[in-house]
């Protein structure tokens, strides 16, 4: 069979089997999926007008809280002028918002009036409607003797939470058939997390009746609203205002929690068989403001008969259309069968083709169709565009030109994916084989620059400045760089913490400039600090400056290199250029800085060797004249030590005399004694360690302290004092001593006190 007769079987037998199968399942399924349609139809209904009514009560929960937000400033004005400039605030919103019954504020005494001093106690400010339309001031101080712990207020006082009061009836006749439904909202005011009072709104709830009457989305639906606590706010039936939907549907309520589900705040929906043995289907949908935890809900009621009446007419006219669309399929289906079989003749003669390995453009088909077969010829052109331009690359790839790039016709392009590889791989060949040429070329560059100084090295070894510009000079040439400087650790003081510019090269030229840098100072210090080497392509603009003929301008790269010979640091090479160094030029500096470390420290070695041999021959000849000298200065010492030697003789035959004869003590600057002969301590009755540290004035009686301190204070004055004094022994006797007071000086300064005394009772 030709594809044609195989659609046109195959499509209509299995369309008949579906369509029989559809009006059965449809006759079964219709009622079902009209009532899901229609209980939809009233969620949709339900959500919309309870985002109107939402809105209408935010609009208002908005003022009311802007209200609370404004009164936060209380405090910047005194209260009186702030309760006058508030209350014009006040009076203008119930101005401007017909439906408001009234507006006020209520403020905690404590935060108002300085002289009350209670917890509890507010002060009520604002304006109300009559039942005339007019507006009067409200004023008034509540809960003067303590808080209503059960009212409105004190919850929204300890809660600090915002509230939509549940509505009740208000006649402001006073007559039952004035009466109408209010509610109220009310924000707290805060100073920070402090409760100081709340602003609050009654507003008109006639307005959502009207909202109400609208809300009927099919023949003999109607809709209610509820407050938090299950009270009816609107209802077509006006009898049921104000009263709990718990009182009129007792059964209903208990049988699925209306009440605590509006009070939780749920959306749910429910099916109920009323009295007459109808089912009725609720959908309520709650009604929440940001900020409030007291919701409402918003419930349609539609009859299930309704529904089912209306899925019975969608069933008939479903019916009708199913036959009618049997007959344009089987007539569709013979015109796309035609279309299909033309195109894919044409597509297999192709295919044939390319399996011969025939590749050219004279294989692309015309694509007229959008459909799976305008599909399939647009992939077979792509197929043949894809081989072309494969087979082209192919060719170029060949010729040398392996930088040919080849866009892949998807992820999946394998064929692609492998010439591109191979692409890569002649691509990665030639990259390496051009690193290896680099990497070649820098060796050989590297090693004609260790060989080169090697040379300068060994030559001009004994001069260290001369050596040291030879060194920088050739650097700078042979990196190309601007300017460098060699900074040598400065030996000639015993200083390791000071580094002397040796040479500086620029440019040709020698610069000559005298400079030195401290262990850690700047970049150079640091370097030396560190033992590191230190690159910088970001130099501080004012570090250092290159120079040419045309002008000064900052280096791009900078780099420092330590000297280090056995962990010891000998000096830094400083390099500054307009290019950048790369790193086998860093890493060549840093093996010839390792040289230059090892030449310097011979060269330093042989300097001090040279100039320790200059210093030993002219030690050789001062050592020799001193010797002469120190022959001759001998002979003169003892000389003077024979005759100090008699004089000491003398002097200690004086001084036995003394203490044989005179009583004798030392005594230091604060008159406390410090040694005393034997005499002394006989006549004064002590021992040498008793006596020891005791003060003069213990010798004297009371009476002649003032007489004794005067003579004391003449000898600190550097002058002798002689004359007779009355003194006394440990055990309290007394003495009448001739006595010498003389101040002992050792380089212009007293030193020490000498007394000699003479008892006046031995000689009598």
């Amino acid at each position: 069979m030709k594809i044609n007769a195989k659609m046109l079987l195959y499509i209509l037998s299995t369309s008949m089997l579906i369509f029989i199968s559809s009006i059965g399942y449809i006759t079964w399924k219709s009622g079902e999926l009209a009532l899901s349609e229609a209980q939809e139809i009233a969620n949709k209904n339900a959500r919309e007008y309870a985002n109107i009514i939402k809105s209408e009560l935010s609009s208002d929960f908005s003022i009311t809280k802007t209200l609370a937000q404004a009164g936060q400033a209380y405090h910047t004005l005194p209260w009186n002028e702030w309760n006058k400039t508030f209350l014009e605030q006040q009076l203008n919103i119930i101005n401007e918002n017909p439906h408001f019954l009234a507006v006020a504020t209520s403020w905690e005494l404590n935060h108002i009036d300085p002289n009350w001093d209670k917890p509890f106690g507010r002060y009520l400010n604002g304006w109300g409607k009559d039942q005339s339309g007019n507006i009067n001031q409200i004023e008034t101080r509540l809960n003067t003797e303590g808080d209503d712990i059960n009212g409105n207020y004190f919850k929204m006082k300890s809660s600090g939470i915002s509230m939509i009061i549940d509505p009740r009836l208000y006649s402001p006749t006073g007559n039952i058939e004035d009466q109408y439904l209010n509610s109220n909202i009310s924000v707290p005011i805060k100073s920070g997390n402090t409760f100081i009072g709340l602003a609050g709104v009654d507003i008109d709830l006639n307005r959502f009746q009207d909202i109400i009457k609208k809300i009927k989305p099919f023949e003999k639906s109607y809709s209610f609203l509820l407050s938090n606590d299950g009270t009816f706010v609107a209802h077509p039936n006006l009898e049921l205002m104000g009263k709990l939907i718990s009182d009129v549907y007792p059964d209903l309520n208990e049988k699925f929690s209306i009440d605590e589900k509006v009070k939780a705040g749920e959306n749910f929906s429910f099916t109920h068989k009323n009295k007459q043995k109808q089912k009725d289907f609720y959908v309520f949908t709650t009604i929440k403001i940001d900020g409030v935890d007291t919701p409402w809900s918003l419930a349609i009621s539609v009859p299930n008969k309704v529904i089912t009446s209306k899925a019975k007419s969608i069933l008939y006219n479903a019916l009708i259309v199913c036959f009618i669309g049997l007959i344009l399929l089987t007539v569709v289906i013979w015109i796309i069968a035609k279309n299909i079989t033309a195109p894919i003749i044409k597509v297999t003669d192709i295919l044939k083709d390319l399996a011969s390995g025939k590749i050219d453009d004279s294989l692309i088909m015309d694509v007229v169709s959008k459909d799976e077969v305008g599909e399939m010829t647009h992939a077979l052109n792509t197929s043949i565009n894809g081989l072309n331009k494969k087979t082209e690359f192919a060719n170029l790839i060949g010729s040398g030109k392996i930088d040919t790039e080849l866009e892949l016709l998807s992820k999946n392009d394998l064929l692609g994916e492998s010439l591109i590889n191979m692409r890569n791989n002649l691509q990665s060949a030639k990259k390496e084989e051009e690193n290896r040429k680099l990497e070649d070329q820098k060796r050989r560059w590297a090693n004609e620059g260790l060989a080169k100084f090697s040379d300068i090295l060994r030559k001009d070894n004994d001069n260290l400045e001369i050596l040291a510009r030879e060194i920088i000079k050739n650097l700078v040439y042979y990196l190309k760089s601007n300017q460098g400087g060699l900074f040598i650790i400065n030996e000639d003081d015993g200083s390791t913490s000071i580094f002397n510019l040796l040479s500086a090269f620029a440019f040709d030229r020698q610069k000559f400039i005298k400079k030195q840098v401290d262990l850690g100072e700047g970049l150079v210090g640091t370097c030396a600090v560190e033992k590191e080497t230190i690159y910088l392509t970001e130099i501080p603009h004012d570090y250092v400056q290159v120079t040419s003929g045309l002008g000064g301008a900052n280096p791009n790269s900078l780099l420092l290199v330590p000297l280090i010979i056995e962990n010891d640091v000998l000096g830094v090479i400083e390099m500054a250029s307009f290019n950048k160094f790369d790193q086998h030029e860093i890493e060549f500096v840093e093996h010839v800085a390792e040289s230059i470390a090892s030449t310097l420290k011979s060269v330093q070695i042989n300097i001090k060797t040279s100039h320790l041999l200059e210093q030993s021959q002219q030690q050789s000849e001062e050592m020799a004249a001193q010797e002469e000298e120190m022959r001759q200065n001998m002979e003169e010492l003892q000389a003077t030590q024979e005759e100090s030697t008699r004089r000491g003789d003398e002097l200690k035959g004086t001084v036995d005399a003394i203490d044989s004869f005179l009583l004798k003590a030392d005594f230091d600057l604060n008159f406390t004694i410090q040694n005393a002969n034997e005499s002394f301590l006989i006549k004064f009755k002590y021992n040498i360690n008793e006596i020891i540290g005791v003060k003069a004035e213990n010798f004297v009686a009371k009476k002649d302290l003032t007489k004794f301190q005067s003579i004391l204070n003449k000898v600190m004055s550097g002058d002798s004092h002689q004359g007779i004094s009355h003194l006394k022994t440990k055990s309290g006797d007394k003495l009448k001593l001739i006595t010498s007071f003389t101040p002992v000086f050792i380089d212009d300064k007293i030193d020490k006190i000498l007394l000699l005394a003479i008892d006046i009772n031995d000689f009598k």
